[in-house]
């Protein structure tokens, strides 16, 4: 299955994720189909940001956001 989900990048104890499209069986910061945006969530305000159009396009196609990715793309105005 296709997955839209985090992959945790940054140095140790500095997160950064971006957001990228992956088949499920693949390893959390492994092979990824194609990268759809990121997430910082060590500035404040945390940024979120997100190419809206291929995320839809993705959504289309099958793939499923994990529950953390459905709540930034909810924060985003993505998706309803």
């Amino acid at each position: 299955m296709v997955k839209i989900r985090l992959r945790r990048m940054g140095a140790k104890k500095a997160p950064f994720y971006r957001i990228v499209v992956a088949d499920s069986r693949y390893a959390r910061d492994g092979r990824f189909i194609e990268e759809v945006g990121y997430y910082n969530p060590t500035v404040d305000p945390a940024v979120v940001k997100v190419d809206s159009d291929k995320v839809q396009s993705w959504i289309a196609k099958g793939a499923q956001p994990t529950d953390t990715v459905r709540a930034l793309l909810k924060k985003a105005n993505v998706i309803g």
